[in-house]
């Protein structure tokens, strides 16, 4: 039994778009992925403890490896292989990916002693739920998938009723026998919860649908109910593009391949993107500006009423920086630039001492002195300055001082000098005056 079956895996989890799951270490799994999403196969437990290993769809290898090197992947684009684990992950499923995959196992160099297994893959549509039970409902199906309908809670507990769209009848029944159902080869209808599931939708299947109950055969005790279905094609192959703009902003755009009526999401770092992180747009636009200072893993959600898919990048910042400062050339900046050569500002550098500061750059000096030694806290440029301001000083205080002793000695010449002796045992004191020869 378990030869002819296999083991069927399917968990309709969502993390990145619509993703099922396969344990494909069984033998003869079957396996589903969603058209347009995402499937991952577990293949082994580990592939670094198997010499060789290749993995075919029919004749043609899809992927091959040794241990935890991987030599070759024909669907690199948009898959991925995990040694570690031994988990094969396929995005953008198609039809043509259906069908039958053969793993071999190789154990050693000799090719002798090895091991095979198989699976098979199966494609599905997306599948929605819509509840008809209440008048005037609004579905919505995917294109190519499935929906399923609730019309009503127990069609046993019915005289007879009737499903129609327009004026073509679709579905027939009295309690728990079917009359009519004009899409039986893609469709099926479970009386015990009034459940109908349509299969490959397409937009044909589109409109209002109008079911009748009667509850007894007078045919007088009745009830009405409409529901519309809207078809729409899911969201597949969400792709992420950014850009670096002219003052170091970085501009993302998020975009799918399929999807009616898209709406976008975004958030950075696991949290809601807030206009604090942006310049333009907000976090359900399509393209976004990030601010010059932002980065981290960026997800952009993309969903209809059918689907939602996932993608997420590593946002790195464009490498700009903010200058709030004077350049060595003079100029002050405050805006975002790339560090250049030309873009370094002046460095200023404190020196303390006590209650003082000393604060020195190299196009000022201020320096208030308390007679307490200053302690060093700059850069080996602060004592070269220091230097130089101390150079300057006693140069200009040396000119200062001999053009002061020169003034004072002319004052000194023309001027007239006197000189007072005191005599002892007299009260009298002289004042000589001495002329220069000039006044002669």
């Amino acid at each position: 039994m378990d030869a002819v079956f296999g083991l069927l895996v399917l968990l309709l989890g969502v993390s990145h778009g619509v993703e099922t799951h396969c344990d494909g270490r069984q033998n003869g799994a079957v396996c589903f992925g969603p058209l347009g999403g995402t499937v991952v196969f577990r293949l082994m437990d580990d592939a670094s403890k198997i010499f060789r290993y290749d993995w075919k769809k029919g004749d043609t290898t899809i992927l091959q490896g040794r241990k935890d090197m991987i030599t070759n992947n024909q669907i690199e684009s948009r898959s991925s292989f995990t040694p570690s684990n031994g988990t094969f992950r396929i995005n953008d499923l198609s039809r043509n990916d259906v069908g039958d995959y053969t793993l071999e196992f190789f154990v050693d160099s000799s090719g002798f002693n090895k091991a095979t297994r198989t699976l098979q893959l199966n494609i599905q549509g997306v599948e929605t739920h819509c509840d008809g039970r209440q008048n005037g409902a609004v579905c919505f199906g995917p294109l190519g998938g499935t929906v399923v309908f609730r019309l009503m809670d127990d069609a046993s507990k019915i005289f007879r009723y009737g499903w129609k769209k327009g004026e073509t009848n679709i579905l027939q029944g009295r309690e728990e026998k079917f009359i009519t159902n004009q899409i039986t080869n893609r469709s099926s209808f479970t009386p015990s919860d009034g459940t109908l599931r349509i299969n490959d939708l397409s937009r044909n299947d589109g409109g209002e649908y109008t079911l009748e109950l009667f509850f007894d055969s007078s045919g007088s005790n009745k009830a009405k109910q409409t529901l519309q279905l809207n078809i729409q094609v899911p969201v597949s192959s969400v792709r992420l593009t950014s850009e670096c703009l002219s003052e170091g902003e970085k501009r993302v755009s998020c975009s799918s391949q399929e999807g009616d009526s898209p709406q976008y999401s975004w958030t950075l770092n696991g949290r809601t993107l807030s206009n604090s992180q942006l310049l333009s747009g907000n976090s359900e636009s399509q393209n976004i500006t990030l601010k010059q200072d932002q980065s981290g893993p960026l997800a952009c959600t993309v969903r209809n009423q059918v689907t939602s898919v996932t993608k997420e990048e590593q946002i790195s910042t464009c490498g700009f920086q903010f200058f709030d400062c004077t350049l060595l050339n003079g100029t002050y900046i405050t805006k975002w630039l790339l560090p250049t050569n030309e873009t370094q500002c002046i460095q200023s550098t404190t020196l303390s001492g006590g209650k003082e500061t000393v604060t020195i750059t190299p196009s000022i000096i201020s320096i208030t002195f308390n007679y307490t030694t200053l302690h060093q806290t700059g850069l080996p440029l602060l004592m070269n300055v220091l230097r130089a301001a101390v150079v300057i000083l006693v140069l200009v205080g040396t000119v200062v001082y001999f053009a002061w002793k020169k003034r004072k000695s002319q004052k000194a010449e023309g001027s007239a000098d006197f000189e007072m002796s005191e005599y002892e045992n007299d009260s009298v004191i002289i004042a000589e005056r001495r002329t220069s020869p000039s006044e002669l």
